[in-house]
């Protein structure tokens, strides 16, 4: 017999007039945020708890509860991300879940700087400029200030405009990322402020918008026009934020400023999951969440759908090390499963061998190459395994 998959909702056998949202549907932990009343809800969701179902049913629900679907707001990371949960949602009640307003922080900030950039001087036609323009006119004004003639050592384009928006994404000074990160191009921080400023007056007079001054643009919309403000504020009665570990100061900002005026405000995510530190990601946002809104409830959703208990209590050991978390232990109804092995090497060379030579065994004892696979962590990581499975005759394929 074919088990059901937790994420399958995409088919409807519920009796005539039962709630899509129901206790059947969801573990308690995922009905009590899906079914949350008003007020500020964090969600603690493990690795493969469930994260997105329980977003979806609680768009579901809000929509059951008479909400109008376009008052309430989905913030994601990625678009794909998005158009999923609001194309499950209209499985789970109907077409209607595609007015909820989803989308990227970044594609919402468009949205509404073209509907009320006005408020801040911003005519709606204003034009989005990617890095590739932005580095261009960063070129530009170094030519324009004279600067490049200052030989060799000068930065590039490319280092210029990361620390431009790094300071903008990391909420830093300049001098800052500067002395933290290229003491070598202290010299040069004051023509780093030059640049900045005429690159932005450059944009300003053209009618244009990089990336980052889509989300400063949003933040000043929101704080700095009161009527703008509690307009946008107004219009969007319930805020969902997913993957809230991955969100920098400004975009918290963002989010306190939405839900100011009702503080129906959902956020979701895992503070074991924080990664993207060095795109200005700030982990503390998930810490100070309960701060910032008082009256918050917490909510851990601690149920595994994807993984065995032995991985899982081996996560559970790994995260209890961490000094600052919100404290939970993942478990699962799924019996069995193999224990992990750990393995040290001394150095990269040593661990490639290792890898390698339990993949051999693994195909010397029948298994196909296909059903073996290593991940890791970002692509530069595997050079050393390619050149030991080059070496050793074995076939592979690289992904990502």
């Amino acid at each position: 017999m074919k088990k059901e998959s937790h994420d399958d909702i995409f088919s409807d056998n519920r009796p005539l007039g039962e709630s899509p949202v129901s206790r059947k549907a969801l573990n308690e932990a995922q009905y009590a945020a899906a079914t949350h009343d008003n007020g500020p809800i964090l969600v603690i969701a493990g690795a493969g708890s469930g994260k997105t179902r329980t977003l979806v049913y609680r768009m579901a629900h809000l929509i059951e509860q008479g909400i109008p679907p376009e008052s309430i707001m989905l913030l994601t990371f990625t678009r794909r991300a998005a158009q999923e949960m609001l194309y499950r949602a209209t499985q789970l009640t109907d077409q209607s879940c595609r007015r909820v307003i989803g989308g990227t922080f970044h594609a919402t900030a468009n949205m509404l700087l073209r509907q009320y950039g006005e408020y801040l001087g911003f005519p709606p036609g204003f034009t989005i400029i990617d890095r590739g323009d932005a580095e261009g006119i960063i070129n530009l004004m170094k030519s324009s200030l004279g600067l490049t003639g200052k030989g060799k050592r000068f930065p590039s384009k490319r280092i210029i405009m990361n620390l431009i928006s790094g300071a903008v994404n990391k909420s830093r000074s300049l001098e800052d990322l500067v002395f933290e990160n290229h003491l070598h191009l202290s010299e040069f921080v004051n023509d780093f402020h030059s640049i900045r400023d005429h690159y932005n007056q450059f944009k300003l007079d053209h009618g244009l918008m990089d990336y980052d001054d889509l989300l400063i643009n949003w933040q000043r919309l929101l704080a700095e026009s009161e009527e703008a403000g509690a307009l946008i504020s107004n219009r969007f009665q319930y805020i969902l934020v997913d993957e809230y570990q991955d969100t920098n100061l400004i975009q918290a900002e963002i989010v306190r400023l939405l839900a100011r005026d009702h503080d129906n405000v959902m956020v979701v995510g895992d503070d074991a999951q924080s990664i993207y530190s060095f795109r200005g990601a700030d982990f503390y946002n998930i810490m100070r969440f309960p701060d910032q809104f008082p009256g918050t409830q917490v909510i851990k959703l601690e149920q595994n759908y994807r993984s065995t208990q032995p991985i899982l209590s081996l996560t559970n050991s790994i995260i209890d090390q961490a000094e600052e978390k919100f404290t939970k232990s993942l478990f699962t109804e799924e019996k069995g499963g193999k224990r992990p092995e750990v393995f040290s090497g001394a150095t990269e060379a040593a661990e490639a061998r290792f890898v390698v030579d339990t993949i051999a065994k693994l195909v010397e004892n029948g298994t196909p190459n296909t059903e073996i696979a290593v991940l890791f962590r970002s692509g530069f990581h595997s050079y050393k395994l390619e050149m030991e499975l080059g070496s050793r005759g074995l076939d592979f394929e690289k992904r990502g």
